[in-house]
């Protein structure tokens, strides 16, 4: 049990079962777990699940206890030995920064807040809007379209290849490769056959980073991967291969997420009492019904930490080596927090900062930049296509790809 010494009293899929029914709405179970257990073990997951925001924000915050070396999901299907080598070994001998612990996380942190720097951001503002209003005056003309994979995932994965500076000719290819990276991770049924496939795409994709870097070092352009080679504060350079490493996390945590939190803020503002009018008329602000939208639908719904040193969570102690899953979409429904939290009120005050992005030094670097895609997406949604409604009949499901918690059959009429 992932080194525990507490026993969970309830089953943990008593609580919380991200890959069946209850995932469309899972949220009366993780409140019960809130209320009676609060840290429960699921071994569907192999973790010990802390559902409360307080317990979550003071892991993220408490770098001593808790690593984030293993933060990232583990196959939940069975790979052939082949494969697990090469994800062990394909983005060469850089780390993601997601996965680094002090001292080296604040290093490369720092290297890599150079692109989300205000005055960088200003600048990418005019590229993603131009490449939101390119796409949507395409759908005006379709009777009907399919909001997340039509709109939402095209336009955040070209909006963040535009700002890392990726030619096009390569976007076609970043999808593939990070469907193929999320694929090996979070697929149950991933056959022996579709699994290779998978991990050639993942070598690729390391291939390509370390091309792309050696490129941009070379022959800089105005873009991040350029600013992260040549622009680093003194004593927080990086190296070449530190950089690569970066590229993929960028792509596909920047695009997936922010792609799913567009597509269910627009959903759940079709489906409220104001509609899509109340945000076209004015009445709602975008910086309002981002947030709101980013709190109630978690895209990310949860993140994984190792327990470096026994530690006590709400009366359960757990040993060194346990596994967590700090389920921020708990968090962010939690009533101790959050008047109401089930229900979807862009409007309302006195909130605490929602988890969407996490908290600590692992506080997600990209947040302003997936604030600002997400504000000029709805913004200019409500622009071209300000009769937006929902097909009738339309029965959006979530996809049981945890931890994304993705809305899928998404159609809608201009």
């Amino acid at each position: 049990m992932s080194g525990a010494i507490s026993e969970s009293k309830e089953r943990g899929e008593d609580f919380f079962d991200p890959y069946g029914a209850q995932w469309d709405n899972p949220f009366p179970g993780l409140r019960q777990a809130q209320e009676f257990q609060p840290v429960f073990f699921s071994s569907q997951l192999d973790a010990w699940c802390v559902t409360r925001y307080d317990d979550i924000v003071a892991v993220l915050r408490d770098t001593e206890s808790f690593s984030a070396r293993e933060h990232n999901p583990r196959p939940v299907a069975e790979l052939p030995p082949e494969v697990e080598a090469v994800l062990k070994s394909w983005r060469g001998q850089g780390v993601s920064m997601g996965s680094l612990d002090p001292p080296e996380h604040g290093r490369v942190r720092t290297a890599v807040n150079v692109g989300f720097t205000t005055r960088a951001l200003v600048s990418y503002a005019p590229r993603i809007r131009a490449v939101a209003a390119g796409m949507l005056q395409r759908l005006t003309t379709a009777p009907d379209f399919d909001l997340v994979d039509e709109f939402a995932r095209p336009y955040a994965l070209t909006a963040v290849l535009s700002v890392l500076g990726i030619p096009e000719e390569y976007h076609e290819r970043c999808r593939t490769w990070s469907e193929q990276r999320l694929d090996l991770l979070l697929r149950h049924d991933l056959d022996p056959g579709h699994a290779a496939q998978c991990a050639r795409g993942l070598r690729e994709y390391g291939e390509f980073a370390t091309a792309i870097t050696a490129e941009r070092r070379a022959r800089p352009q105005q873009d991040l991967i350029s600013y992260l080679l040549h622009e680093a504060p003194s004593g927080h350079q990086l190296t070449a291969e530190e950089v690569a490493a970066q590229i993929p996390a960028l792509i596909t945590a920047g695009h997936e997420t922010s792609a799913q939190a567009l597509g269910s803020t627009v959903w759940q503002q079709l489906r409220s009492a104001g509609g899509w009018q109340e945000y076209v008329s004015g009445a709602l602000a975008t910086d309002r019904l981002v947030e709101e939208g980013l709190r109630f639908d978690t895209a990310l719904f949860g993140m994984y930490r190792t327990t470096l040193r026994q530690v006590t969570i709400a009366d359960t102690v757990l040993a060194p080596g346990s596994r967590l899953l700090l389920l921020y979409g708990a968090g962010n429904h939690d009533a101790s927090r959050y008047a109401e939290p089930d229900r979807f009120l862009p409007g309302r005050t006195s909130a605490a900062p929602h988890l969407a992005f996490g908290r600590g030094i692992h506080y997600c670097i990209g947040a302003p930049l997936a604030r600002m895609a997400l504000g000029i997406a709805l913004e200019e949604l409500a622009l071209h296509i300000p009769g937006l409604a929902l097909v009738p009949g339309t029965r959006p499901r979530y996809r049981r790809n945890f931890p994304l918690r993705a809305v899928g059959g998404l159609r809608v009429r201009p």
